[in-house]
């Protein structure tokens, strides 16, 4: 959503890059590339006046002119401006101190409240609360349907006493949900309310009636990412219709230009608390203002991925895995499918890409990237024996062959996937060893270090002849050859290194296994 303010930001950056000292012409071209930016992104006018004043004062003070790296200090300002405006700091849910805790949804139809209050009630419980939905939209066709079939896939109890369709009373199914809640000892009520095309009088109503009537301890103001400048409108719209504690922002992955999400907080004063960044009831995250900001500047979001990461990855495997690969065992085949899956598991391999600091600098490679590819690698593992995934020295022909037409995929693929697996195996493997004392074939090679410039340098030559033009000659020599133990240079392949005088030769049945 945010690529194209991401480039324009970038850009508007470049000019300064190099420079020991910032005028202040410096200064007035990069804000007003960044006011155009922010304009061109559909953020709203007063959200934008208020962002470049602020940068150009701060960008024009002490903090910037006496700094080593000017440029990087108004970057600096810019990414604490964007973080102010999308909300600062982080905050909590509140929580009542008598359970349940009541959280009422509201916004426009469209909006994705059913979808989200799923979404919702899925991470409360993640996070150890014993969540319960209420159908209270009962105006939008199947809406009850809906909420009860998306509840069912996240694991969450769904309170729908009418059927809906036009059909009951929401404030009455509202009361009774939360009563139902407190007989049931459910610690968190989210209640799903109706919306309408645009806003109207019977709407606000209604929800104020609903408001009243269960008294929320937070009322989220669900908003799509992707209505522009319109959000503003219908923002100030709830604030005084019904009022909210908080926001929520849906389809995070358009590809709208994102204004919504820099304006609501500065036109509304109310914060960001989640977002929804796809279609699956895992893409719900909290709304983190610093990291977002970090996005957008193309500086990456390290900590989101790691928190993903843990989630999917289990403590314990990943150590016995770390051991494999360190030597202690094996990394086989079946190992590798096990990581895959659990890989799959944080979700869209382009999304968790594009969180790595510096991607969208390759965003049209991050675009073609065809995520089928990971599915067609299981396919491929999961055609495999079990004797097979342990000991994939036992693929012949025949086997390979038939491992393709398993798969679907060509025995090209097949031969394809086993190369670029002994290769990873092989590298960590080596980087494995080599910690604390240089990568191996690397770090401990003549040539590794700055002089060689990524180069291997080949170590001098001692003297070497050609070969004979004669046939008797050239014949004693290679048998001379044959004869003679070869002595490997210092700092050979794998940063062995040749043996000294009193090293005795390494082993060739360990030698062998490494090189596997």
């Amino acid at each position: 959503m945010f690529a194209n303010l991401s480039d324009r930001l970038t850009a508007s950056f470049k000019q300064l890059r190099g420079k020991g000292r910032l005028s202040e012409a410096d200064i007035d071209a990069t804000v007003s590339e960044i006011r155009r930016a922010l304009l061109d992104a559909d953020v709203a006018l007063p959200v934008v006046r208020a962002f470049a004043a602020s940068v150009r004062e701060r960008a024009k003070s002490a903090e910037v002119s006496q700094a080593l790296n000017p440029a990087q200090q108004v970057i600096k300002i810019v990414n604490a401006e964007l973080v102010e405006i999308l909300g600062g700091e982080a905050r909590d849910l509140h929580f009542a101190k008598h359970p349940p805790t009541v959280i009422m949804l509201a916004g426009l139809q469209g909006a994705g409240k059913t979808t989200l209050a799923a979404k919702l009630g899925r991470w409360l419980r993640e996070q150890g609360h014993t969540p319960m939905l209420v159908a209270a939209d009962l105006q939008r066709p199947n809406a009850v349907t809906q909420l009860q079939v998306v509840g069912e896939q996240a694991g969450v109890p769904v309170w729908a006493p009418e059927p809906g369709n036009g059909v009951g009373d929401p404030v009455a199914v509202a009361r009774s949900g939360v009563q139902q809640a407190r007989d049931k000892q459910y610690s968190v009520v989210i209640v799903d309310t109706a919306g309408r095309l645009g806003i109207d009088a019977e709407m606000m109503q209604q929800a104020a009636d609903i408001r009243d009537a269960v008294d929320p301890d937070e009322t989220l103001f669900v908003l799509d990412a992707m209505i522009g400048q319109d959000a503003v409108t219908t923002a100030n719209a709830f604030a005084e219709g019904v009022g909210f504690s908080g926001v929520v922002l849906t389809k995070l992955d358009g590809d709208a230009r994102g204004g919504a999400a820099l304006s609501v907080r500065g036109v509304t004063g109310k914060p960001v608390l989640f977002a929804s960044t796809g279609e699956k009831l895992s893409d719900f995250e909290r709304f983190h203002a610093d990291r977002m900001a970090s996005r957008i500047l193309d500086m990456g979001d390290i900590l989101t991925l790691i928190e993903q990461a843990e989630k999917a990855f289990d403590a314990q495997q990943a150590e016995e895995m770390a051991a494999k690969i360190a030597g202690d065992g094996d990394f086989t085949l079946q190992d590798f499918l096990v990581q895959l899956n659990q890989l799959k598991k944080m979700g869209s391999m382009k999304k968790m890409l594009g969180m790595l600091p510096g991607m969208g600098q390759m965003r049209e490679q991050l675009e073609n990237f065809d995520e089928r590819e990971v599915d067609r690698v299981e396919a491929i593992v999961n055609s495999m024996t079990p004797a097979e995934r342990t000991n994939p020295r036992i693929l012949n022909g025949s086997r390979r062959q038939r491992i393709a037409r398993g798969s679907g995929t060509t025995v090209t693929e097949v031969n394809a996937l086993m190369e670029r697996f002994d290769q990873a195996k092989t590298m960590m493997r080596q980087m494995a060893r080599g910690a604390g004392r240089g990568v191996p074939g690397m770090g401990m090679l003549p040539g590794g270090g700055k002089k060689a410039k990524g180069r291997m340098q080949a170590p001098p030559k001692k003297g070497k002849k050609g070969k004979s033009g004669n046939p008797a000659k050239r014949a004693q020599q290679e048998r001379e050859a044959a004869t003679r133990v070869p002595q490997q240079p210092a700092g050979s392949a794998f940063g062995l290194g040749a043996p000294r005088q009193d090293q005795e030769m390494p082993d060739l049945e360990e030698l062998q296994k490494y090189l596997r």
